[in-house]
């Protein structure tokens, strides 16, 4: 493994800005809405408003709550949005390149099998607690994520094989790992691996939730469950990541996340000039939003794709005819065209088209009711007079366990359960609150749910169906298992996606999971609001942003 050096100095933040300049390319919403360039992110028009000036709170209203503020116990879109600014991070990935960068960090290496990596950190950083940003936070943070319960399941698999943290000196430290661990490295990118002070850190699990203290460009001034979120600028912030576009403090002096549901009311406030930004833009509010002079910028998410995950320890996720039957007879054409924005994509496979090493498995997960039914026939599977199929007098009702957590999920899910009644399968949908949502995973209590995981690392695949690893989907020993240890350890990039490739296609071809759309985040941004960007994993980062208001 080579070490990545630095980006500092005049020539790193020239490099920036000319990326953020590319940052234009980002896929924006469908031609005839868009209103205006943007970059991460988006905004109103900058030539008009000027040069990017200190001051205001930015409103920014989202969909849902996971019900907790720590940054390393949320992975709802929702939450990451506000809670990714109280925390920094030892890298960061750039949106554009996708190459890791520095933050907390400015050099990093590993040993040949990437069982051992060592980092220097920068000088000077501290939590907002006055403490410092040192090697022994860092510590500590490892230390503490294997014991963080089931909302945790995304840093425990960054930290997979975890076996201690060695300090060398207030800024050098090894991680290291009872078995390779290459896909760590971007783990110490994302929001999961944010720092946090050690005292927030030593803290129980639902105290964290609370709220803590981290690093970041701002600070958690309120948090109420399923109501708000208000985070405050940190004076003297200046170590951001060399992503940012600028230097410093953070522009805005707050930023206020409002929990509003229902997605009308978020384009009326955003058009009435309520709100500044809204989150979860639906088709049917695209057209009035653009006409109303409202940035749409979107990025496509990387992860897992939504779709329809099957217990295999229940009788009917342990059958793999109906797993395949669910699979083929969804149409994820028509499901994309009636509910999702513009430019959204089905899914065509297990990961999404914009991972890393993705590889197309559309033959696995095309529309075929014709198959579909065949499948079940041959399986035993019969119509019944109501039009269910049912065998041995079962009949065959599939519950599905989802959360509301975006406004799209209910209007598809209903698509969906029509199309299978067409092949005979009775799905039934059973809603759990989003902050469950882990808890029945880690129970077993469900058939199937629905759901994505948003991540820019073909790893997901290892930390959701690995048998070492989560394994909320009671997986049994096979091939794909092998093959998904092999990618976790392959240092060598090309033999990585490799792997990756084939565990996508033993995925598939076991029906695992029926994926149907990929997430793409849209979000609404108001004339006066500049510069909201996306990071790598199109969440956003509100350090370059400003207001041309100031209110």
């Amino acid at each position: 493994m080579s070490p990545a050096g630095g980006v500092t100095g005049r020539d790193g933040w020239r490099r920036r800005r000319r990326a953020a300049a590319l940052r234009g390319t980002v896929q924006l919403t469908a031609a005839a809405l868009v209103v205006a360039a943007c970059s991460t992110g988006g905004g109103g028009a900058a030539a008009d408003a000027g040069p990017p000036r200190p001051g205001g709170t930015l409103v920014f209203a989202v969909s849902s709550d996971q019900g907790c503020a720590d940054p390393q116990q949320v992975q709802s879109n929702d939450s990451v949005y506000s809670l990714r600014q109280i925390v920094d991070s030892l890298t960061d990935r750039d949106p554009v390149t996708g190459d890791i960068v520095p933050w907390l960090a400015t050099r990093w290496s590993s040993n040949a099998d990437g069982t051992a990596w060592t980092f220097t950190l920068r000088e000077g950083a501290t939590f907002s607690d006055g403490s410092p940003v040192d090697a022994a936070a860092v510590k500590a943070n490892f230390d503490r994520v294997p014991r963080l319960g089931a909302r945790s399941s995304l840093p425990k698999g960054y930290l997979a094989g975890y076996a201690g943290t060695d300090v060398a000196g207030p800024t050098e430290f090894t991680v290291r790992f009872d078995r390779p661990n290459v896909q760590f490295l971007q783990g110490t990118s994302t929001h999961s691996l944010g720092l946090l002070s050690p005292a927030s850190a030593a803290r129980p699990d639902d105290e964290r939730c609370a709220g803590v203290i981290g690093s970041g460009p701002f600070t958690l001034e309120r948090y109420t469950t399923d109501d708000v979120t208000v985070l405050a600028k940190r004076p003297g912030y200046d170590w951001g990541s060399a992503a940012f576009t600028r230097p410093g403090e953070a522009l805005l002096d707050r930023a206020e996340f409002r929990v509003v549901p229902e997605s009308g009311v978020r384009s009326g406030s955003l058009q009435s000039g309520e709100v500044d930004a809204i989150a979860s833009v639906g088709q049917q509010d695209e057209a009035p939003l653009a006409a109303a002079g409202v940035e749409l910028p979107a990025r496509p998410n990387p992860g897992l794709p939504f779709g329809i995950t099957f217990n295999q320890d229940t009788p009917l996720g342990g059958d793999a005819a109906v797993r395949r039957a669910v699979s083929l007879g969804i149409d994820r054409d028509e499901v994309v065209a009636a509910v999702y924005p513009s430019q959204t994509r089905r899914a065509t496979g297990p990961l999404s088209s914009t991972t890393p090493s993705y590889a197309d498995q559309s033959a696995l997960t095309g529309y075929d009711p014709a198959a579909a039914t065949a499948a079940l026939d041959a399986a035993g599977w019969v119509p019944g007079p109501d039009g269910v199929r049912a065998r041995g007098g079962q009949p065959l009702t599939v519950p599905l366990t989802f959360a509301q957590n975006i406004a799209t999920t209910r209007p598809a899910l209903e698509l969906i359960q029509q199309q299978l009644r067409r092949i005979g399968i009775d799905l039934q949908l059973r809603e759990v609150q989003i902050s469950e949502t882990p808890l029945v995973q880690q129970s077993g209590d469900f058939v199937a749910v629905w759901g994505n995981l948003t991540r820019a690392d073909p790893d997901i695949l290892r930390s959701q169906f690995s048998l070492e690893g989560n394994n909320f989907y009671r997986l049994r020993p096979g091939p794909v298992q092998q093959v998904l240890a092999a990618q976790a350890a392959a240092t060598d990039p090309a033999e990585r996606s490799r792997l990756a490739a084939q565990a996508q296609r033993l995925l598939a071809e076991q029906y695992v999971s029926a994926p149907v759309v990929e997430l793409t985040t849209v979000l609404g941004v108001g004339p006066d609001a500049h510069d909201v960007a996306f990071d790598a994993s199109s969440r956003i980062q509100l350090h370059d942003t400003w207001k041309s208001d100031a209110r």
